[in-house]
């Protein structure tokens, strides 16, 4: 099979595209053909990163296609099935810039008739965009038509892939979602997502915006910039509502003002998918599906996710574009047909 590889640490030239043996899948395990792999932040910070433990590594947690093979343990009725994948680099050499990948089972999620764009756009983002919705003690723990009624969602950032994904959920879950973003053109995104009011932070002020849409705050902000934002922030939160960081500003150091937090009970939570807790990302997945499966999950410009679609063979290139925070999502083709 084909497969982007790199076996030390770098910038994308360390990326090569190379012939592996087609791997077998373990018990447990299922053996995917892929169609699409997404490409993420954590991609390329962990090829500039992590140690290679392995001496390689396919980089790629997000993907979708067909189930080929099934290891030991595993119902054989998923033969043939459409899924998408979700971390399947983390902690294993087999990500999904390759044209198969090996996964355990419950990593490989039923896709149905959606497109395997949409299902190399999950993963990753819809994840982190659950868990930042769902985390705070007065939100539930699951999302479903309904379960954030009555309740205001804001999302910094609400023309990235998380913000995007935290948007879609949020108004599945019948949330009031107000998105900020930077530009005229990335307030457009953010509407197409479904926000119900975009706030240019360049052009105005977000406090003023904000109370005036819901005076009396929000219950959830989905925070991208929480060293930028923290000012802002403190002043928009309702009695126990959670602030969920889910980026890191680049290493900048975070300052609360504490009284002003007190108060309200706020919690300041700091969210990592790879290290969320089990049964919530349980929760994740199954509640992804099901927003996938009653069509409120899309992607594309219609969408406010502009697809950049790269073939294997411009993984390098797909990388450089995530670094450089293209706007939307970009995919690695993973095979021809």
């Amino acid at each position: 099979m084909k497969a982007i590889v790199y076996e030390r640490n770098g910038d994308p030239s360390v990326l090569q595209v190379v012939d592996r043996p087609t791997p077998e899948p373990g018990p447990g395990e299922v053996l995917v053909r892929l169609a699409v792999a997404g490409v993420n932040p954590t991609d390329w910070k962990s090829r500039e990163q992590r140690p290679v433990p392995d001496g390689w590594q396919i980089p790629g947690q997000d993907g979708a296609g067909v189930v080929e093979a099934v290891g030991d343990g595993v119902d054989a009725r998923l033969l043939g099935e459409r899924v998408w994948v979700w971390e399947a680099a983390w902690q294993r050499p087999w990500g999904t810039a390759a044209e198969y990948t090996v996964v355990p089972a419950r990593q490989a999620v039923p896709l149905g008739d959606a497109s395997f764009e949409l299902g190399a756009c999950l993963g990753i983002p819809f994840l982190t965009a659950h868990r930042c919705l769902t985390v705070g003690e007065t939100v539930p723990d699951k999302l479903h038509a309904g379960a954030l009624a009555d309740r205001v969602v804001l999302v910094q950032g609400g023309a990235g892939a998380v913000g995007n994904a935290a948007v879609q959920l949020a108004r599945w879950a019948d949330a009031t979602v107000v998105a900020t973003v930077s530009s005229p053109e990335k307030a457009q995104l953010a509407a197409a997502a479904g926000a119900d009011h975009v706030i240019d932070y360049r052009q105005q002020d977000v406090v003023e915006e904000v109370r005036r849409i819901s005076p009396d705050g929000v219950d959830t902000i989905v925070e991208v910039s929480a060293a930028r934002n923290a000012a802002v922030d403190a002043q928009l939160l309702r009695p126990g509502a959670t602030v969920s960081v889910y980026a890191d500003d680049g290493g900048a150091e975070l300052t609360l003002p504490i009284r002003a937090l007190m108060a309200p009970n706020a919690r300041w939570q700091f969210v990592l998918v790879y290290t969320v807790p089990r049964s919530a990302k349980s929760h994740a997945v199954e509640d992804v599906a099901a927003a996938v499966a009653q069509g409120y999950v899309r992607v594309g410009p219609a969408a406010g996710l502009p697809l950049h679609r790269h073939s294997l063979d411009a993984a390098a290139a797909a990388h450089a574009a995530v670094q450089n925070s293209v706007v939307g999502k970009v995919l690695l083709t993973t095979s021809a047909d």
